[in-house]
């Protein structure tokens, strides 16, 4: 197994590579700007140039890949069409390279909420409209993926128990970056976990439960 992180310099996405770190799990990562990537994630990293707007380098990139974990998300902005290109257009781009290589499993952090047009958050360039177009994107490519909906991010560590819930039935509810980060990398290993989308939140008054036992369930 080797892991494609996509989207490996935003906040999610570095916490993804610390989780690869910690389990020892042979990992790349792709990126627009190497020398950048280099100050924030360190010189030991295997870096690959790429963006996902250009289906021809994601193709390169992937190369010996067989696993791609993506958290890319369009950057707040006044730019209108930055959901559309990287949240649509960037991961319809993505699925297509992981069919030219024949990826194993595709994780995608996606966000909750991706059903409901009418929040407020489709104010902004319509980006959870465009997360949920991609997610159709996936489900549709015949790649066997899993698609993480994640609550509110943050960078605060908690003890709450993770909370797992099948797509369209959490509406609120905050989680940490690092805990969404072992969910991801847990999905890589996880058959339970193939072809779903689950939604993810921590909550105090739940029952602490491994997170192979939660896929199983939804």
């Amino acid at each position: 197994m080797k892991v494609l992180v996509v989207g490996a310099t935003g906040a999610t996405g570095q916490a993804i590579v610390r989780e690869l770190q910690s389990r020892s799990i042979p990992f790349c990562a792709l990126v627009r700007n190497p020398d950048r990537a280099r100050e924030i994630l360190g010189n030991d990293i295997e870096i690959r140039e790429g963006n996902v707007l250009d289906r021809y380098l994601l193709i390169e990139a992937i190369g010996d890949t067989d696993r791609v974990i993506c958290a890319t998300g369009a950057r707040p902005s006044l730019n209108i069409f930055g959901p559309l290109q990287v949240d649509y257009l960037g991961t319809k781009n993505l699925v297509k390279a992981c069919q030219v290589r024949d990826i194993k499993h595709l994780v995608i952090v996606s966000s909750l909420l991706t059903s409901v047009f009418f929040h407020p958050l489709n104010l902004f360039w319509l980006v959870l409209f465009w997360k949920k177009q991609a997610e159709q994107q996936i489900m549709k490519s015949g790649i066997t993926y899993t698609i993480v909906r994640p609550g509110g991010l943050t960078n605060n560590p908690t003890t709450d128990p993770l909370v797992m819930a099948p797509a369209d039935t959490l509406f609120s509810g905050r989680i940490p970056r690092a805990l969404v980060a072992q969910v991801c990398v847990e999905a890589l290993f996880c058959p339970a976990a193939q072809n779903k989308i689950v939604e993810i939140v921590t909550d105090p008054k739940a029952t602490p439960m491994p997170i192979e036992g939660l896929f199983a369930r939804i």
